[in-house]
């Protein structure tokens, strides 16, 4: 499941949850289902990552990430398939739970999402082998969770939220740039163009330094700067600790580096659960 990862799809949901309750209008149900969907989502994206690498051959026994369960034989393949399908499958029936309040046009964004989560590791143009994984992270743990769960509670859309979703997703991409930064060796040589291969070690870290600053940045645009002065105590602590990670990562390599895919998700979920808490 990748654990230390999971924070990513809460803190986009917990970040709507706050948007909504700054307008009044925070419902509790479909917020928690949402909040399953999106661990269900990832879980069953991470799994997928597992079973389609190992038989694309690009994960390699030894490799210096965590212990991947199929290529190291704890798992055998045919289970993590039925694993990947089952735990998508019941993201999906979540999913429809949700049409509730919104309509049947929701599922047309279910399956956007359900096919994003094989896309990303499979099918003609697999994401994460294209140098477009960060792209999918955004745009998947980011402006999609961010807006729809706002959505689902307000039934409006918000520009605030829109960039907020931004912000977010550029948080969670960060998980992957560290991943695929630590994995630049792996990866290169067996020819996974991830955007880590594509630009390079240095420019991968220059990226997460950027993106974790312009995301506060396109946050700032209103709703921390409505709230009273002393809120801003919170992102400046979210840039602190931004920046001692964006150091301490360039100083680190090989599986050093895999403690720093749980800090920078839990910092997206601080930053997330700062603003929500805020609002109450």
């Amino acid at each position: 499941m990748r654990l230390r990862t999971l924070p990513v799809s809460l803190a986009g949901v917990i970040l709507a949850i706050g948007f909504a309750i700054a307008q009044g209008e925070y419902e509790m149900t479909p917020a928690w289902l949402c909040l399953v969907f999106a661990l269900l989502a990832q879980i069953a994206s991470n799994f997928a990552n597992e079973y389609y690498d190992y038989k694309s051959g690009l994960d390699k026994k030894g490799r210096v990430g965590p212990r991947r369960g199929v290529t190291e034989g704890d798992i055998t393949p045919q289970a993590m398939k039925i694993a990947t399908y089952a735990t998508l499958a019941a993201a999906c029936v979540v999913g429809c739970l949700l049409i509730n309040w919104s309509g049947w046009w929701l599922i047309g964004v279910g399956v956007l999402i359900a096919i994003g989560v094989i896309a990303y590791s499979s099918g003609p143009y697999p994401l994460s082998r294209h140098g477009l994984g960060e792209v999918a992270v955004l745009f998947f743990f980011g402006v999609i969770p961010v807006n729809f769960t706002y959505y689902l509670m307000t039934q409006d859309w918000n520009s605030d939220v829109l960039l907020g979703s931004i912000a977010a997703g550029l948080m969670g991409a960060n998980v992957l740039l560290v991943n695929n930064y630590r994995d630049y060796d792996d990866d290169k040589a067996v020819n996974k163009q991830t955007l880590a291969v594509k630009l390079g070690r240095q420019s991968a870290t220059r990226i997460y330094a950027l993106n974790g600053v312009f995301a506060v940045i396109i946050f700032m645009h209103n709703p921390w700067l409505e709230m009273p002065r002393w809120t801003l105590i919170f992102p400046i602590i979210y840039l602190l600790i931004h920046s001692i990670l964006s150091i301490k990562i360039t100083q680190k390599k090989g599986s050093e580096l895999n403690p720093f895919l749980g800090m920078t998700a839990m910092a997206m979920l601080y930053y997330s659960l700062s603003f929500t808490l805020l609002q109450l």
